[in-house]
């Protein structure tokens, strides 16, 4: 409860990371009720193709006639779906890798990070976008375990020499003279110690898968299916939205989401800093 009463008394005195906190909150309500009181139907009226902004249509219509607003409501849970497994998967990877290898070491951390190493020096979008090009799947968890194929190596690199500070502690010395068990020692004594960086490393992956998969399905590398923002940005520029003004609300509407998301991201991982770090706190 200490943590949410600072994080309250950061947000209040820090507008900014407020606000992006409170955006944050309405997209993941928009993903998680957006579809099941907002509908995209099959209907389509050529004669409403590409209105302008209207009472009905608040940011316009496609060529079909749909309102673009509501697929950006509907479009809004696939994204963030794989956006979270995709940073969930990173974290859970990248944090037991380095836990275990920074606190074990020897033979055990020398491979490992060899591996590790590797995993870093692979061109990562290249490689995701030839994985997602073979996969060819809409799956979400496909696609989440495509996006952390390499996200994970960089956070491993860094909680591995946390925990190898870690592991020359008072409190650790004190637990390995107890006989803790190594799932303990690593639970709960290394975990808590390192959860500061992970909370915020976990917003910013988030960010990053958002970005992937929205290039994904822009590129038309993963299969069109339902809306999201990148089919919707994919579609725009098929209808040739960068020739003509008349898709235009149908290609910046969903990039504007986007934009927005991430900033509020930004912002937000600002106020979890100054929980985190007392010296960055706004006075």
């Amino acid at each position: 409860m200490r943590f949410l009463s600072d994080l309250w008394r950061i947000l209040r005195n820090d507008k900014g990371a407020l606000v992006g906190g409170v955006i944050v909150l309405i997209y993941g309500l928009v993903a998680i009720f957006g579809p099941v009181f907002v509908q995209v139907g099959d209907e389509q009226d050529a004669s409403q193709a590409y209105q302008p902004p209207s009472w009905e249509h608040p940011l316009g219509t496609d060529s079909l006639g749909q309102g673009v607003l509501e697929q950006i409501i509907v479009g809004t849970q696939p994204i963030m779906i794989v956006g979270v497994m995709s940073a969930v998967i990173t974290i859970f990877i990248g944090v037991a890798v380095g836990l275990l290898t920074g606190y074990i070491g020897g033979v055990v951390d020398t491979i490992v990070m060899r591996i590790t190493d590797i995993f870093l020096t692979i061109p990562g979008l290249p490689l995701i976008i030839v994985l997602a090009s073979v996969i060819h799947t809409t799956n979400p968890f496909v696609l989440a375990c495509i996006l952390s194929i390499t996200a994970w190596a960089g956070l491993a690199r860094a909680i591995r020499s946390q925990a190898m500070s870690l592991r020359s502690s008072d409190f650790v010395e004190a637990a390995q003279l107890q006989g803790v068990s190594l799932g303990n020692m690593i639970g709960r004594q290394l975990l808590p110690n390192v959860g500061p960086y992970v909370a915020i490393h976990f917003l910013l992956a988030i960010t990053g898968a958002i970005y992937a998969s929205v290039g994904l399905f822009l590129l038309g590398i993963a299969p069109i299916s339902g809306n999201n923002w990148g089919i919707m940005i994919n579609l725009a520029m098929a209808q040739g939205a960068l020739y003509t003004t008349d898709s235009a609300f149908y290609l910046f509407s969903p990039m504007a989401a986007i934009v927005i998301l991430q900033v509020s991201f930004v912002f937000f991982s600002r106020a979890l800093d100054s929980v985190f770090n007392p010296r960055l706190r706004v006075q």
